[in-house]
C-alpha cells in the first residue's frame, strides 16, 4: 500500500493509491494531516481498516491533488545516519568538512537528528536562502518508518518492526554543518527535509537491499547506489538505536546517502536558486523539489 497525505478541494486529506492515478480518501478535514502517522501507530489493523474502505470511500485523481509529506508532522525528530555508504564515507572524510571523527569509515553508526520542522513534501520549495553561507547540498536517502515500539531489539527481529519506506532528501548547509561540529544546525533548517511522494508499506518491497537509489540534479545523475552498499544495514541500525532508547511507532530513520554529493566535487557543486533535485528509489517513486 502507498500511503499519502495531500491537499484536495481546499483541505487536507489522507489515503492510499489505488493503481497509478487514483487516491482512495480515507480521512479528511480536521486531523487528516496526522492520519497516516496515526495509522502507522495502529499497525496492520490500521492498514486492514483502510484497505477495507476501497469500495466505498471517495476518490480523487492523483493529478488533482497536491501531495504533502506522507507524515507531514512526525512526532519526533528524524533519526539520521551519517557516513553510511563506503564511497560516501571516503568522499566526505576527504572533503575537509568532516569535523566530527578521525575515522574514514565509522566503526559504529554515526547518529544525529533532523528537526520535524524541516519536513516538507514533494514539489515544495526548499528555502536555500535560509543558509547564510550559500553552501546548500543534497543527500538522497532511504527512510525507514517503524510500525512497532522497539526496545533492545535483536538484529534477527529488527525488520519485524518496519512498517514501510519513504524517500528522504537530507538537504544540508555544509558550512553550518562544519562550523557547529554537531550536525543539527547544518541539517535542521526549515524545509531541509523533503519527504515523499508516499510511504510504501514493507510488504511491497521484496528485498530492500536490492533497491537502487538515484539522485539527479537538473537532470544530471549525481548519485547512484544500491542499498546493499550500506556500511550498517537496517537491522543493525534498529538494533543499535534500540539498545539504549525506545523507538516508537512512526519514528523515521534516514539511512544515509551514497557518494556523489556536491562537496565531493572539486570545486564543490553547491545548489543555487532554481536548481531541481529529483531522487528516485526502486518502487518508491520520485521525490522532486527545487531550491528557492
Amino acid at each position: 500500500m502507498k500511503l499519502v497525505t495531500f491537499k484536495h478541494d481546499g483541505g487536507i486529506a489522507a489515503g492510499y493509491l489505488d493503481g497509478e492515478d487514483e487516491v482512495v480518501i480515507c480521512a479528511s478535514g480536521d486531523g487528516a494531516e496526522d492520519a497516516v502517522r496515526d495509522l502507522v501507530a495502529r499497525g496492520q489493523d490500521g492498514l486492514d481498516d483502510w484497505a477495507a474502505r476501497r469500495g466505498d470511500a471517495p476518490r480523487a485523481a492523483l493529478a488533482d491533488v497536491e501531495l504533502l509529506a506522507p507524515i507531514p508532522e512526525p512526532r519526533r525528530d528524524i533519526l539520521c545516519v551519517g557516513k553510511n555508504y563506503y564511497a560516501h564515507a571516503a568522499e566526505f572524510h576527504s572533503s575537509g568538512f568532516d569535523s566530527t571523527a578521525k575515522e574514514e569509515v565509522p566503526s559504529n553508526p554515526v547518529i544525529f537528528t533532523k528537526a520535524t520542522t524541516a519536513v516538507v513534501g514533494p514539489e515544495a520549495p526548499v528555502r536555500g536562502s535560509l543558509d547564510p553561507t550559500d553552501t546548500v547540498d543534497y543527500e538522497g536517502e532511504l527512510g525507514v518508518v517503524l510500525g512497532r515500539r522497539a526496545f533492545q531489539v535483536d538484529k534477527s527481529a529488527a525488520m519485524d518492526h518496519v512498517l514501510g519506506y519513504v524517500i528522504i532528501n537530507d538537504v544540508t548547509s555544509r558550512e553550518l554543518q562544519q562550523r557547529h561540529n554537531q550536525w543539527v544546525i547544518g541539517k535542521g533548517l526549515d524545509t531541509f527535509c523533503p519527504m515523499g511522494p508516499w510511504l510504501v508499506t514493507a510488504d511491497e518491497v521484496a528485498d530492500v537491499d536490492a533497491l537502487e537509489l538515484e539522485t539527479r540534479i537538473n537532470g544530471e545523475t549525481r548519485q547512484k547506489a544500491r542499498l546493499s552498499d550500506l556500511v550498517f544495514d537496517i537491522p543493525t541500525l534498529i538494533a543499535t538505536m534500540s539498545a539504549t532508547m525506545t523507538l516508537l511507532p512512526g519514528d523515521i530513520i534516514a539511512t544515509g546517502t551514497p557518494a556523489g554529493v556536491g562537496i565531493g566535487f572539486k570545486p564543490p557543486k553547491y545548489l543555487k536558486k532554481g536548481d531541481r533535485m529529483d531522487i528516485s528509489i526502486t518502487g518508491l517513486g520520485v521525490l522532486g523539489n527545487e531550491i528557492a
